[in-house]
């Protein structure tokens, strides 16, 4: 940026900065034990706004999977565009994935951002460094470019207090990556913010900073400057975890906790490490951020979580120390829909996304002006009916209905109808009302890139298929725990 730009922009921030606060659109109020918080909207009709980011001169970044980057003058709530990318390539959860804003923003104006492309079907993960120039985004320099896919991309972008930049790669749905160290998919990659291979990287020749990993959606540092992840799991244990440089989390071999024989060889021969939590049934945990500031101090030093699937935000309240998490709290369960991302900003501010107009849309959704982007800022009066943190139901024995509701109905949907052209309708299914035997293999075994159900018992597994062969005018016979347990 030239010496005249920068003046000009730093003039604009300091006259934006005296301008009248906008008036938002006031949703809900929330209680707390202490204090009370409003949620307001920032931002609406938004196209699936995938990360947000706040630069160190106070604006809201957003990029929408779409390829679109803009950004929001917090004193004003004015939206400017920054961006948009001609070759992003957008099909399920692949696009403009993440970004990243160099901390020292107003000396160093680079903005980075992950995105997928898809050139003669051969799809890849670029990383790309743009410089801001006062009007928009311009000179975009590649970085590294790994493989991609049209699921499990990741992926998230962090500046650490190292000033290095941390990538969160997904395995692309290939089970042979995350464990290969010559494969740069399913890792956290660590590189200089030119993107060169630092000298201090496990290996000196390699970005790989730590491997074993499914497909992270969320990535945050502590004021302590531990990192965190959060990561998809496949039917079961979604995860949060503590990365630590060289280390082994475990996937495809390991799930979630080390609680099974072959879990506990292959983790003591790598030396792989537990998830500090993790969740079975599956929330489908998203954008995540650190919350240490001390305008609401009942959060503090906490890990703000957002869900997909949980529709939800959870407040992950770490140990002194961070080297666990010793409670969590549930905000927003349905309330709002899908939410994607999480940021804080410089006043203790939150802002969350709403992700309703993605490609896996929940029944109720999207609502009026999604996708949205929400507020949570300090309130000093509350509404009658203010939300209020739950604590997680602790898991216990369910009908067909509910297990089904907990482990199929994210994709094949709880009217039974599936995701046209992606997830097969179980109404009127000629599998589903078709042989006991073939059904039970595929729900024991998996089939595609439908996972295994096995950890299921053979009486939820036949509670689960007896509901799906008599409910929205299937009429098979149920399922009994024996023919579960005659075909595993």
């Amino acid at each position: 940026m030239s010496r005249l730009a920068l003046i000009s922009y730093l003039i604009v921030w300091m006259v934006s900065c005296q301008e009248k606060r906008p008036d938002l659109q006031l949703l809900d109020t929330v209680r707390l034990t202490e204090m009370g918080l409003k949620v307001e909207v920032l931002a609406d009709s938004l196209v699936v706004p995938w990360d947000l980011e706040v630069d160190s001169q106070g604006f809201l970044w957003v990029a929408e999977q779409e390829g679109r980057v803009s950004r929001i003058n917090l004193q004003t709530a004015e939206k400017q565009h920054m961006l948009l990318i001609p070759d992003v390539w957008q099909q399920r959860t692949s696009g403009l994935l993440g970004m990243a804003i160099h901390p020292d923003f107003a000396k160093q104006p680079f903005v980075y951002l992950n995105y997928t492309v898809n050139r003669d079907s051969v799809i890849t993960s670029k990383l790309v460094k743009y410089e801001f120039e006062g009007e928009g985004l311009t000179s975009g320099q590649l970085l590294l470019e790994i493989e991609g896919g049209t699921s499990h991309n990741g992926s998230r972008l962090a500046f650490g207090p190292d000033g290095m930049l941390y990538w969160a790669t997904g395995d692309t749905h290939d089970f042979g990556y995350a464990q290969d160290p010559k494969k740069l998919n399913g890792k956290i990659l660590r590189m200089g913010a030119d993107g060169s291979i630092p000298a201090d990287n496990p290996d000196p020749s390699s970005y790989v900073w730590a491997l074993g990993f499914r497909n992270m959606q969320g990535l945050a540092f502590s004021d302590l400057g531990l990192l965190y992840t959060s990561e998809h799991g496949d039917a079961i244990e979604d995860e949060v975890n503590l990365i630590r440089a060289g280390a082994n989390y475990g996937w495809p071999a390991i799930e979630g906790k080390h609680n099974l024989l072959e879990e506990i060889s292959f983790a003591e021969y790598n030396r792989a490490i537990e998830p500090i939590r993790s969740w079975t049934p599956v929330i489908a945990p998203a954008g995540m951020a650190f919350y240490g500031k001390d305008e609401i101090p009942e959060w503090g030093n906490s890990l703000l979580l957002t869900t997909l699937k949980g529709k939800s935000l959870r407040i992950l309240h770490l140990a002194a120390n961070g080297l666990s998490i010793d409670k969590e709290e549930v905000l927003f369960e349905n309330h709002y829909g899908r939410l994607r991302d999480v940021c804080v900003g410089q006043q203790g501010e939150i802002y969350i996304s709403t992700s309703n107009r993605d490609w896996n849309p929940q029944p109720g959704f999207p609502l009026v002006g999604d996708d949205k982007i929400l507020k949570i800022s300090v309130a000093n009066e509350l509404n009658a009916s203010s939300l209020i943190p739950s604590v997680p139901l602790a898991y216990s024995a369910l009908d067909g209905k509910q297990l089904y509701i907990n482990y199929c109905a994210s994709c094949h949907k709880e009217d039974g109808k599936g995701l046209t052209g992606t997830y097969p309708a179980l109404a009127g299914s000629q599998v589903v009302n078709g042989e006991i035997d073939a059904l039970v293999k595929m729900l024991v075994r998996g089939k595609g890139q439908m996972p295994a159900f096995a950890f299921l018992s053979n009486q939820e597994s036949s509670q689960i298929l007896s509901y799906i062969r008599e409910s929205w005018g299937n009429q098979a016979p149920e399922v009994s725990s024996g023919e579960v347990e005659q075909n595993r």
